[in-house]
Order: structure tokens, then C-alpha cells, then sequence
């Protein structure tokens, strides 16, 4: 939800310090949350209004592309990385099982 009212940078020098000792205190895997942060920025970067990406795009598009088109072009994308962010939420091993393998 931040995404959509402050730029990632602001969310990993403000957000980040705040929550993760609430997270570490509860006991909760930093590694799956840092995932979860990481993912959730990454969609922030491709939706309004903040979306630089979206803004990127504009500037090369060719003139006759409106903004309401490259919105509707990036809705399959955000569905592909909420359907990630879900699974990465349901499944936690996914993120969490080569790690803790290899540094074992």
C-alpha cells in the first residue's frame, strides 16, 4: 500500500527500519519478508501514480501511444507479480529452502 503514496527508496529507508524488529521480535523469517518487501516494491515501481517504470515508457513510446494504453498494458504484468507475491505468502519455503540449504 505504501508503494502506491511514497517511491521505493523512501519505503526501504523509513518502512524497512521500522518493521523489521517488529518482525524479527515475532519471530518471522527476515529472509521471506525481505522477499515479500522486495516483491511488493518491485510491483510499486509499474503502478500509478508513483510508477516510474509507466513514465520510462511513455518517454520512448511513439507519440500516438496514450498513458491510458501503457496503464492497460501493464495489468497482465501486476497480475503475474500479485500471483507471485501470493504464492510466496502461502509458500514461504519457496523463498526460504536454497538459502537455508546452502548456508547450512
Amino acid at each position: 500500500v505504501a508503494g502506491f503514496f511514497i517511491d521505493f527508496i523512501e519505503i526501504t529507508f523509513i518502512i524497512v527500519p521500522v518493521v523489521a524488529p517488529i518482525f524479527l521480535k515475532l519471530g518471522i523469517d527476515l529472509l521471506w519478508i525481505g522477499v515479500l518487501i522486495a516483491v511488493n516494491l518491485q510491483t510499486s515501481f509499474l503502478t500509478p501514480p508513483f510508477g516510474f517504470s509507466l513514465f520510462y515508457l511513455k518517454g520512448v513510446a511513439p507519440p500516438n501511444i496514450t498513458t491510458g494504453q501503457i496503464y492497460r498494458g501493464i495489468v497482465p504484468y501486476v497480475l503475474i507479480q500479485l500471483i507471485g507475491l501470493t504464492l510466496i505468502l502461502l509458500f514461504p519455503e519457496a523463498v526460504t529452502w536454497l538459502p537455508k540449504t546452502v548456508f547450512k
